[in-house]
């Protein structure tokens, strides 16, 4: 019996490595496009930020499957709803980025201070984002509970929120505080 415990354990490990690596390849790519506000970007740019988005996308699928264990019948229902949410988050991450590159344009133009009335518009903006986020989780919870146990569901919001909260800790630490 110790013998399958080990087993058991061996599989944890190598589960969380895999997803450690996958979540740092994430975050980079997504630091790579919600903090660029300091950059120009050029046509060549622009279609490698293309391939290396199409990329983490691809890696963030590998570690929600290799987390999931997902039966044949739970596959079929759950893989369309995962894309769907992907999409909508992606419009979401959209959203984010250009907030994030008006707050930078606002801070370099102030060189560290922004005026109030842009402060409001971004602290409302950052707020209603932060709702949709709520109510886009909540609405595919319910969907994906709809095709999956209770548990996988719960371990799959658990695997989105891991990822977005790393990646939003990246942000915090990056973005400057508002004077």
């Amino acid at each position: 019996m110790k013998e399958t415990g080990s087993v058991v354990h061996t599989h944890i490990a190598q589960r969380r490595i895999l997803m450690k690596s996958v979540v740092r390849v994430i975050i980079a790519g997504m630091m790579l496009i919600a903090v660029p506000a300091f950059a120009q970007t050029d046509s060549s740019a622009d279609t490698n930020m293309e391939i290396l988005m199409q990329k983490l996308k691809a890696d963030k699928k590998l570690l929600v499957a290799a987390n999931m264990e997902l039966t044949d019948a739970e596959s079929k229902g759950f893989w369309p709803l995962y894309d769907a949410y992907q999409k909508d988050l992606q419009q979401m991450n959209e959203r984010l980025g250009k907030m994030i590159n008006e707050y930078a344009e606002a801070y370099n133009q102030g060189k560290g201070s922004i005026p109030n009335d842009t402060a409001k518009k971004l602290l409302n903006e950052v707020i209603s984002i932060d709702e949709q986020e709520v109510k886009l989780k909540r609405a595919y919870a319910g969907k994906v509970g709809k095709v999956l146990p209770a548990a996988k569901t719960a371990r799959y919001i658990q695997i989105e929120n891991k990822i977005r909260a790393v990646i939003k800790f990246e942000l915090a630490r990056q973005i400057p505080l508002v004077y």
